[in-house]
This record gives C-alpha cells, structure tokens and sequence, in this order.
C-alpha cells in the first residue's frame, strides 16, 4: 500500500496498475482512460469541496465544477478525472494548463462513488456503485458518467486506438475500492508511453529558441534521484517563457544526481519539485526516454511520489 497524498484515507484515491496488452474476460468492465487529473468531489449538505489527488483543495479554481456537483442528490464522495475537451472532441492533458483553458470545455468525468449519505460503499462491487452514482448525478453539461464496457476490452481498446484517445481502464466488475492502494483490481492499458517526470535542472538555450533549450528529467529511486533523460520538444514559445519563469525561482548551486549527466557544463541545476508528463518512444537499456515530448505540468503530483513506471503483464 502506498500512501498517495495527505488527504484523510477514506478519501484517497484507488490506483491503477500499467499493464502491457488488452485482454477480454467477462468478470472485467473497461472504460475511457481520460486524460486529465484526478478529482474526488465531497458533497454534503450541498456544499462541495473538490480535491486533488494530492489532497490539495481545488474548489476554487473550478468554481464551475463545483457548482454543478451541488445538485447531487445525496450526501456523497464521488471519484472522477477532470478533463478539457477539444475541438476534435477528445480530452488533452494540455488543453488543461492554464493558459490554454480558454480554448477547450471542462467536463468532469465520474466513475465511482464511495460514500453516499453516510454509508461505506468501498467494500460493494464495483458494479453496484457505479449504478448507485449514476442515479445521483445531476444531468448538466459540466458532469458526465463515465459508462463501461463488459467482456470485449481488446475491441474497445482497438477504438480507442483508431480516436486517439490515452488508452483505456479494465476493472475487475466485483472489486471493492481500495483507498490509497494501488491494486491489480484496477489496470491501465495505454495506447502510447507516458511518464510522470521531476524537472531537476534546464541547458542554455540554442540556435534561435529563447529561454532554455531542453528539460533534465529525473525520477525517484530508493532514496535518491535518478536521471532519465532531456526533452527538448513540445514547447510553445508562451510555454517556454511561463516554465522558465518557474524554474528560474528553484535554481541551486548542485546537481541531484549522485552522478555525472549529459549536458552537465551548460545545465541550470533546480530544486526538484515540479512534476511534469511526456510521452515518449521506449526506455533505452540505459534506463533512459527515448524520443520524449514535454505535455505539461501537473500540479496533482508530488515530486518524491514520482517513479518509473512499469508494466506488468496481467498473466
């Protein structure tokens, strides 16, 4: 079990396990992996309180959001992803940053409910709870019921391949909901690489790109920080400036790693804090990204929470 944010546990979140290839099995459902960031939403009274997963209170900052949960018709702690909608009408963790919100419609996606006027439902199947929040939930433009799909997880995830979606989620239809856990009950299957990485430093800027040049890439190992790699595309100029303004506050005299790096005489060194997510080809035998494209920050993460993903194969 890992603790995932100092929210109270029965309000952590369940997490899911990277596994490496869709499968059918008619004791699984499969929904929409949704790209965005985890939000669990406590209603009570009427009154809403959002949360990230990082157990941050976010009300404020979707004040929207927030006011289409209080017509939940319970008392309730539902689990769902927020997500920006673009114009091709599929969620984009970019489209969420701040600067780029004007262009996409917020939608939060709910997929499970695990308090409803007092009672426990964690230890319920999967399948009643979902039944039991979609008779609760408001009919309104900003909340969506997250449906699913029973048995057929190979097609559904060939579908969301062919619509470029991230990929999609299988659930054991019986699991109870684990708060905090991270469980082979709840799989993620992707339909590229993705990585959760610390930004530990930035390199001078080249030829006619302004403020940095690339990114150095950390993640946890043990108790030290481990290099991954640069990325050096999928910024904007306006992301370029807004990062470098963050990055130039967390400067330090001193290297994370314990090692030598690419890069290291034209490197800013940052205190490792901000979490960012790429994409990218495959790991290279040196445990490094290979290819990777920067698609923001996440504010959701905690940078020491930050590790190698790894995929499991199911069998």
């Amino acid at each position: 079990m890992s603790r995932t944010s100092t929210l109270p546990k029965r309000l952590q979140p369940m997490l899911a396990t990277l596994t490496d290839a869709p499968f059918d099995d008619p004791g699984w459902v499969f929904e929409d992996k949704y790209d965005g960031f985890r939000m669990i939403a406590e209603i009570k009274n009427g009154a809403v309180a959002l949360y990230s997963r990082n157990g941050e209170i976010i009300s404020r900052s979707y004040i929207e959001v927030a006011k289409a949960l209080e017509s939940v018709e319970a008392d309730a702690v539902i689990d769902g992803e927020l997500v920006a909608i673009g114009k091709d009408g599929v969620s984009h963790f970019q489209l969420l940053q701040n600067a780029l919100r004007h262009e996409a419609k917020l939608l939060y996606c709910a997929f499970d409910l695990t308090f409803e006027n007092g009672e426990d439902l964690r230890k319920r199947p999967l399948l009643e709870r979902k039944k039991r929040l979609k008779a609760i939930l408001p009919r309104d433009k900003l909340i969506a019921f997250s449906r699913h799909r029973e048995a057929s997880g190979t097609r559904f995830f060939a579908e969301a391949e062919r619509k470029g979606l991230e990929g999609i989620m299988a659930k054991r239809a019986d699991s109870p909901y684990a708060s905090g856990s991270r469980t082979a009950d709840w799989l993620k299957i992707k339909t590229a690489k993705r990585q959760e990485v610390v930004i530990a430093g930035f390199t001078a800027p080249r030829r006619t790109r302004p403020f940095f040049g690339a990114l150095v890439l950390a993640v946890r190992e043990d108790d030290t920080w481990r290099y991954i790699g640069h990325v050096g595309t999928g910024f904007s100029h306006q992301t370029l400036e807004k990062l470098h303004g963050k990055l130039v506050k967390l400067k330090v005299a001193k290297s994370p790693f314990p090692g030598k790096v690419k890069d290291e005489l034209v490197t800013t060194w940052v205190r490792p804090s901000l979490v960012a997510e790429v994409k990218f080809a495959e790991w290279t035998s040196k445990g490094e990204l290979r290819q990777p494209v920067y698609l923001g920050l996440r504010t959701d993460k905690r940078a020491k929470d930050v590790v190698r993903e790894r995929e499991r194969s199911r069998k």
